[in-house]
């Protein structure tokens, strides 16, 4: 740890902590000063066993309770803008009341504030904790800290009943999250002269039945645990053609399907390629869902402490790492998710004061 390691202050206010917490920069693969920051804090409080992976910090309480229960958040950030200026932070007053501007008051530092704070405050939970503040969220997921403690030392995590990841989700509670999956979906022709197209076979006029088929499609919409997921399947890339006096000879279609957390990975893979059929397809990534587990006490418990709305969560996020573990996780945490990396990165101050109230009715 180095010896000019910023000071976090746990007693300060929500809003104030997570300013002091965004003005220290952490863009993915540069969190090191953040981390020793979280490191020392949460140390400090001598409540907790604390192991270091890279730049991912776990705290565990250990009170014996019946059931324990992780609050995960990530400590990156997207890049910082030059115009604006994204940091530091700044409080201002917005059309709805005070709000705090700059890079990670949405995407997720004030889900770290909240639950440093919650850290702070409760000095013996309801159930045991294990904090997670880790690395490498917004970029490749080989650099993800959640999924380093996955494969290192997985038996901090893993005897958890349930999560709550503090991703940004207007202060509402999303359950689970759905799947995503992208396949290369290709035609193939025969290259020739523009000027003379009989003599070959136009690959990008063949991907005019891949557009048909989905532009036919009809999206599901499946209940899972209570909650709608609303599938997608889409274009979201063509590449064909090489000059423009040459018949292509291959197209290639990206197609993207976003599926709920009731279909495995293998249902997911089998769906698209049932789609195409007759065309060949390549799925390149593949990533499942997870069920939020409503009907399990531990989340029923936690919908009923917050009294807030519950909704699916229609995106992916890292809630899918603890439910390939068998930890149903839900989504909740301050910020308009719609704002998130966004050059005027804002949030209401007092969604950060609402999380932090809802997290202490739960497990105080």
């Amino acid at each position: 740890m180095a010896a000019s390691t910023p000071v976090l202050d746990l007693g300060a206010d929500v809003t104030t902590l997570t300013a002091a917490v965004c003005d220290i920069e952490s863009v993915s693969l540069d969190e090191a000063a953040l981390a020793d920051a979280v490191e020392a804090a949460v140390r400090a409080t001598g409540r907790v066993t604390v192991t270091r992976i890279g730049n991912t910090v776990v705290a565990r309480t250990d009170l014996g309770r019946a059931e324990r229960v992780v609050l995960a958040g990530h400590l990156d950030t997207v890049p910082l803008t030059a115009e604006p200026v994204n940091l530091p932070t700044r409080r201002v007053e917005g059309a709805d009341g005070e709000i705090l501007w700059g890079r990670g008051t949405v995407d997720m530092k004030g889900g770290v504030a909240v639950m440093l704070r919650v850290l702070h405050e409760v000095a013996e939970p309801s159930r045991d904790v294990t904090y997670v503040f880790y690395e490498g969220e917004e970029i490749d997921s080989q650099f993800n800290g959640l999924l380093h403690v996955q494969e290192q030392a997985p038996q901090l995590i893993d005897d958890a009943d349930f999560a709550v990841l503090l991703e940004p989700t207007d202060a509402r509670i999303e359950g689970g999250c759905k799947g995503t999956l992208r396949a290369l979906v290709s035609t193939k022709g025969i290259a020739s002269h523009s000027a003379r197209p009989w003599k070959g076979h136009n690959a990008i006029h063949d991907a005019a039945e891949v557009l048909a088929r989905l532009v036919a499609y009809r999206p599901q919409t499946r209940e899972v645990d209570g909650l709608e997921f609303v599938e997608a399947l889409n274009a979201v890339k063509v590449e064909g053609g090489i000059a423009g006096n040459v018949i292509p000879d291959r197209c290639v279609v990206t197609v993207n399907y976003r599926y709920a957390p009731s279909l495995s990975e293998e249902d997911a893979d089998a769906h698209v390629r049932e789609v195409f059929a007759g065309f060949d397809v390549e799925v390149v990534d593949n990533a499942g869902g997870a069920r939020p587990g409503l009907h399990l006490p531990a989340a029923r418990a936690f919908v009923e402490a917050l009294g807030v709305d519950v909704e699916a969560k229609q995106g992916w996020t890292d809630v899918a790492r603890f439910s390939a573990m068998g930890v149903p996780a839900v989504n909740f945490g301050p910020g308009d998710p719609n704002l998130a990396h966004m050059d005027d990165e804002q949030c209401p101050v007092r969604q950060y004061s609402d999380c932090e109230a809802a997290l202490l009715r739960w497990l105080a």
